[in-house]
């Protein structure tokens, strides 16, 4: 059997499983139902996701800019202009950089350090976060924060969607309500150390408490898609007839507006029936994989000299590559996380070898032969999907 992206990421311990310690429960007994605590393993249980060290490294040494960090200091905003400076970049003037010195006092001084959109330029944070989304089947975004020993954090707030708290480093009190579906109880009162995490479903009442050491941990907003938004597309593609004006003149004559009403809804209703479900949904999902985060380290360094490609060429697929192929009778479609590639069907059996290469596995350009059998059609498939960001050299002819 093919082992396909979606099988590899949940194969060995995936982000969700870091998350939940029990995917199978999670999903069966909490997943949008109700607020669940899960602690950790060893106290590094994300730091590889984030550690002091890589915070103060953002801050001092990167020119990070505004709006990827801000401070705050017991829930209010701090003016950007007390911890940012301008500089040049070639003949343009930027504004809204890091002034570590600044940074520094005020964090001292309380104020927490807030890393915005983690996923999008922290490599560690992305492949988490792509993988944790393929799992999910929903996008994900994250934001760090980082706290001093006796700072307040943030008052009482609810999230307009669902949320993973992972602590990464340090400690913090949490206080969590009872969330939207869930039955009515006292809030929770936890404190959560290294490894720690806690799942808060969209709507659910909750406060960072004050405390007296350093806290750092990661949120993690998970941005459901709710039937709505599927019945919506499946409606829209049904009829066009719901985009017909109502008539001018129609609060003069409402039961007649009702007869019409009635009389839409019924040919809506047999519309719905004629509409292919597995279509609509096949959509949806290609427009999923291919519009995540590509992770591509290494592409540039090996586009600085010619891509020499034949038959002793040994590949691998590149680290966090997404690949999920989609026939048609007259087409393959591949996914490739960030975007779509149209092939000729012809190279479906070729793609399928591809596609099941482990993390761990190497193939050479030869091993494609009983596929494609010209070897100038093994070049080129090769050497496309390495400009795509699919494959990678491996060294050793």
């Amino acid at each position: 059997m093919s082992r396909g992206t979606l099988e590899r990421v949940r194969a060995g311990r995936g982000p969700l499983e870091r998350c939940t310690t029990d995917p199978r429960a999670f999903l069966e007994q909490d997943w949008g139902k109700r607020a669940a605590v899960r602690r950790g393993g060893p106290p590094a249980g994300f730091e590889d996701l984030l550690s002091l060290d890589d915070v103060d490294r953002f801050l001092t040494t990167t020119a990070l800019r505004t709006p990827f960090f801000r401070l705050v200091k017991a829930g209010e905003k701090i003016p950007e202009s007390s911890y940012t400076r301008s500089g040049r970049a070639g003949s343009r003037d930027v504004a809204g950089i890091a002034n570590p010195a600044r940074v520094a006092a005020l964090f001292e001084g309380g104020a927490t350090i807030v890393l915005q959109g983690v996923h999008r330029w922290a490599e560690p944070v992305a492949r988490f976060c792509r993988d944790l989304e393929l799992e999910l089947g929903h996008p994900c975004q994250v934001n760090a924060y980082v706290t001093p020993p006796g700072a307040q954090g943030l008052d009482l707030h609810v999230d307009a969607h669902d949320v993973f708290v992972l602590q990464a480093f340090g400690r913090k009190r949490w206080e969590v309500h009872a969330a939207p579906r869930e039955a009515e109880r006292d809030p929770l009162d936890v404190e959560v150390a290294g490894g720690d995490t806690i799942y808060l479903p969209a709507g659910t009442p909750h406060a960072a408490r004050a405390q007296d050491v350093l806290s750092g941990h990661l949120t993690v907003g998970i941005h459901v898609t709710p039937w709505r938004e599927v019945l919506a597309g499946a409606v829209a593609d049904a009829t066009a007839a719901i985009d017909d004006p109502v008539p001018a003149g129609w609060t003069e004559d409402p039961d007649a507006l009702a007869d019409e009403l009635r009389a839409r809804l019924a040919a809506l209703a047999s519309s719905l029936g004629d509409v292919d479900a597995r279509r609509v949904i096949g959509e949806r999902r290609e427009r999923f994989l291919s519009s995540r985060a590509q992770l591509a380290r290494g592409s540039i360094a090996e586009r600085s000299a010619p891509i020499d490609v034949d038959d002793d060429t040994v590949v691998a697929r590149r680290l966090g590559a997404i690949v999920e192929l989609s026939p048609r009778p007259d087409r393959l479609v591949v996914l490739l996380g960030d975007r779509r590639l149209e092939m000729p069907s012809s190279l479906e059996d070729a793609m399928r070898r591809i596609a099941e290469l482990g993390d761990d596995d190497t193939m050479g350009v030869h091993e494609l032969a009983p596929f494609l059998m010209a070897p100038a059609s093994r070049r080129v498939l090769v050497r496309r999907l390495i400009r795509e960001g699919l494959l990678t050299i491996r060294g050793g002819r």
